[in-house]
């Protein structure tokens, strides 16, 4: 049984879970558990970016929204978080975003495999280009796109999409309402979560962390998890009880 049931945000309503492992990915949750396939595993280490996703959380109690691979983030560092996938991309009348139909439009997909995760990294520029006049520049596009690999195009017809998706008719994104979903999912206190023998820690101040720390030597300390996903992903291990920065 688990301490705590990781709660987040995804397609409209708050998800609890409570019976996944603390090392399961997002990218297992949203393909094995939740059946949302359009996130595509690659590479399973973050490199090839055809697993992204964008996170939204509070930072200082403004929101922030940042593409990550999904194939080495843990399930529990979505706690008091949103995520989004290539699905919610989806008009409501059931047509395309402006970045789906300018990858259409200019070309930019081939055999389609890394393509949900460029559109999500489009989109992620996108919600920062809203509101500006100007397309973005050449350097913010190849810096957007610099986590995602395309093994078929070439990157000149995604590039293209990059410019082209702010030509067409706009799309806004309601962020009022979702910093009011994430504020109703803060936390007050240290969130732990326990499955199977293995504890996540998320302490909240250094003071916690301090403490973790010295009740549990042997912990593994998770930050950004480009390495230690892969210990998970790669070499299989069992990481024991984890303390996330």
């Amino acid at each position: 049984m688990s301490t705590n049931k990781i709660r987040f945000f995804y397609q409209g309503r708050v998800r609890e879970v409570d019976s996944a492992s603390p090392t399961r990915t997002v990218l297992q949750h949203l393909r094995e558990d939740l059946h949302c396939t359009g996130t595509k595993e690659g590479c399973a280490e973050g490199d090839c970016g055809a697993c992204t996703v964008v996170i939204a959380s509070l930072v200082d109690g403004e929101l922030e929204m940042r593409n990550v691979n999904s194939c080495i983030q843990f399930l529990p560092t979505l706690d008091g978080k949103a995520v989004f996938s290539v699905e919610d991309l989806k008009q409501p009348d059931g047509g395309l975003h402006p970045v789906q139909e300018a990858l259409v439009e200019c070309h930019g997909s081939q055999c389609g495999f890394c393509t949900p995760g460029f559109a999500m990294s489009l989109w992620s520029l996108y919600l920062k280009q809203e509101g500006q006049t100007q397309p973005p520049c050449r350097k913010t596009i190849d810096e957007t796109l610099s986590g995602n690999l395309c093994r078929c195009t070439g990157y000149r017809p995604i590039i293209d999409a990059a410019v082209r998706m702010g030509e067409l008719p706009a799309v806004s994104f309601d962020r009022a309402t979702l910093k009011a979903t994430l504020q109703g999912l803060q936390r007050d206190i240290m969130f732990s979560y326990t499955h199977d023998g293995q504890t996540f820690h998320a302490p909240r101040t250094l003071e916690e962390m301090a403490a973790l720390r010295a009740a549990k030597p042997t912990a593994t300390i998770l930050a950004g998890s480009t390495d230690v996903g892969l210990w998970v992903t790669k070499q299989m291990r069992n990481l024991g009880d984890v303390i996330y920065t």
